[in-house]
């Protein structure tokens, strides 16, 4: 145990002096009434209980002296703390790629299996969102603490062409923040920009109305939610992942990435045709630099599984060093009215 005022534990010294005081009271007070009263009846009036029963009060009373004394000098210990995160997004590549069996039974497989071990290892309070994303992002499942469901969802998903890397951090911001309105540079199509259904029927030629700015945060300030993202590919289509990555900054949301496989990437048939999948590892690095995320990379399954587990650790309630004089005090007070009380019980007044 630490203090931050450790010079007020000098008062400590009084705790030796107030003993001192009882004892000599006391004899003081034995000195008195053996000079008065009669010796036989004195000894029928104090009996086998006020032997030891006397002193408990005042013992109890030191007590709680010294642990205000203690507190006083403001103690720090490390205490598990409650994450104040309450949303994960989980955006995840469902691209053709991931059919790859590099990482037996597939990449797809083993991004599954640990992703419903990630889930399993969060606190029960902490709601878990699913975005799968390929050519296009969409949110397969809405925060929810259901972890049957989030299996059940995991389990469903189905391979797509094309990677969007940056239309999945935007499905997750939209599914952060869902009464904003997310732009990243107009293409010739929002939905291709985007990777997102296009939510009005209006032609692009239309006159926006017009929406008062929103004033960015400090990038990793809002710790309500975060975004997990992994990919084994490089963006093919789709907004660019990092002006997505700056505009989850802007809003203050950490995006970690996972990049799932080797740089040198893999061939794979998908379609009847055949694409190389390869990571791109310094894109990933810079979303995650962007956001104050981290970046992860992960060339086997046995590799992103520890890479969940350390995800699960900055997650899940963290330790900081925190003051605990309010917790002494508060046994202090205790103990106080567990002294007057038996004092009351047994002698009938407070002594």
């Amino acid at each position: 145990m630490n203090f931050l005022w450790p010079n007020m534990l000098w008062l400590l010294v009084l705790v030796p002096a107030l003993i001192a005081l009882y004892f000599w009271l006391l004899s003081r007070r034995k000195r008195s009434a053996l000079r008065y009263a009669n010796l036989p009846l004195l000894r029928q009036a104090v009996g086998r209980n006020l032997t030891w029963r006397r002193h408990v009060p005042p013992a109890l009373l030191l007590l709680a002296i010294t642990l205000l004394i203690v507190a006083v000098a403001r103690p720090v210990a490390m205490v598990e703390l409650a994450s104040s995160r309450s949303t994960v997004i989980l955006s995840m590549d469902v691209s053709g790629s991931m059919r790859a069996t590099d990482m037996p039974p597939s990449r797809l497989a083993a991004a599954q299996e640990a992703a419903k071990t990630f889930i399993a290892q969060q606190p029960v309070d902490v709601e878990i969102g699913i975005v799968a994303f390929a050519g296009a992002a969409m949110l397969m499942q809405a925060p929810t603490l259901d972890r049957d469901q989030l299996h059940a969802t995991i389990n469903s998903f189905d391979l797509r062409r094309g990677t969007a890397v940056g239309a999945g951090i935007i499905a997750a911001l939209a599914t952060i923040f869902p009464d904003e309105k997310f732009e990243i540079e107009r293409s010739e199509d929002p939905r291709d920009r985007l990777g997102l259904p296009s939510s009005s029927g209006r032609s692009l030629d239309d006159p926006e109305p017009e929406e008062p700015e929103r004033e960015p945060v400090e990038p990793g300030s809002y710790q309500s939610a975060v975004i997990i993202l992994l990919t084994d590919g490089a963006t093919t289509t789709g907004p660019d992942p990092i002006l997505a990555a700056r505009l989850a900054a802007e809003y203050g949301v950490r995006v970690h990435t996972v990049g799932f496989g080797s740089t040198e990437g893999d061939v794979v048939d998908f379609g009847g045709r055949s694409m190389r999948a390869q990571l791109d590892a310094p894109t990933l690095q810079t979303v995650a630099d962007v956001t104050l995320g981290e970046y992860f990379e992960a060339q086997s399954s046995e590799a992103l599984a520890q890479v969940y587990q350390t995800l699960s650790t900055r997650l899940v309630p963290e330790r900081k060093l925190t003051e605990i004089a309010f917790i002494l005090a508060g046994i202090a007070a205790l103990v106080s009215i567990a002294a007057a009380s038996l004092s009351v019980l047994w002698f009938g007044r407070i002594t």
